[in-house]
């Protein structure tokens, strides 16, 4: 079954502010835990140390659109692409992360997903908000 879900919080922050401090690889472990507690960057490439082992995280080029698509790779070269945008919506911005549910994933996976998503995004709030 082909299932997906769009999980977004509203942040009072102007969406090139908050686009500025997504995009950046280095500010992950601030606020996204599902990737782990520490990245870094090897010859132009980011990698972080996570539950799953060594990940590869690589976010789109920069853009005017507020994309900020990335691929997260695993070390056995699996990879999850995860589309998400910034939204200017007044003064501040919508996040949208689109989570797409894989074909393997367990109904407890996929929830557990969803809940480590909206933390990430909880946390993201909190410190743009500050």
């Amino acid at each position: 079954m082909i299932e997906s879900q769009h999980l977004s919080t509203y942040i009072e922050r102007p969406a090139a502010e908050a686009y500025a401090y997504i995009a950046n690889p280095a500010n992950l472990p601030n606020w996204a835990t599902g990737l782990g507690q520490s990245i870094e960057q090897r010859n132009g490439r980011w990698f972080a140390e996570s539950p799953m082992g060594e990940i590869e995280v690589a976010f789109v080029p920069e853009n005017p659109y507020f994309v900020l698509d990335h691929d997260v790779t695993l070390s056995d070269g699996t990879t999850f692409k995860n589309p998400m945008r910034v939204i200017a919506h007044g003064a501040g911005c919508d996040v949208v992360f689109t989570l797409q549910r894989r074909s393997d994933q367990s109904d407890d996976e996929y929830e557990e997903d969803t809940t480590t998503i909206r933390t990430d995004l909880a946390t993201l709030k909190r410190l743009l908000e500050r």
